[in-house]
């Protein structure tokens, strides 16, 4: 299933993995061999708890080998004044600004105001500009917010 990513989603993507392929292995495959020389595999934790953490760590590199591969790159159009993925909005809703971030749906991150593109909220924003209002159907009931910004 192809995902979307901004250019920031896809370069920690890029950074992770890098990460996991060189400094993660290493680091594990130093403490497989530590665990090996205390001599008995068949008693030793470590030697469990490190193979357990390859397998882990292969397992998430496959992931994300598996999402760079499917991914699709979407660039923010700069000379366009509508909402898109990689846009910031700005929004009053009852009162109080918020600031989200529309972004792929692997990038989603609530607590840092960044949601994803096929969230009611993104589906919500996209297209929209300045001064216009979204009502929003949401699991709490229909939401309307106004669009102070789109950066």
């Amino acid at each position: 299933m192809t995902k979307f990513v901004t250019e920031e989603g896809l370069k920690k993507i890029k950074e992770e993995l890098e990460n996991r392929k060189t400094t993660v292995r290493q680091e594990i495959a130093n403490a497989i061999k530590e665990a090996k020389e205390q001599g008995d595999l068949s008693e030793n934790a470590e030697y469990s708890e490190a193979k357990r953490q390859q397998s882990e760590n292969e397992a998430k590199i496959a992931e994300l080998e598996f999402m760079l591969k499917e991914s699709v790159l979407v660039t923010h159009d700069k000379t366009t004044d509508s909402a898109q993925m990689g846009s910031s909005v700005t929004v009053e809703f009852n009162g109080s600004k918020m600031e989200f971030k529309i972004v792929g749906s692997n990038e989603a991150s609530p607590g840092e105001m960044k949601i994803s593109n096929e969230s009611p909220l993104g589906k919500g924003f996209i297209g929209k500009k300045k001064g216009d209002e979204v009502e929003i159907e949401t699991p709490a009931g229909k939401m309307k917010y106004k669009i102070l910004a789109v950066k």
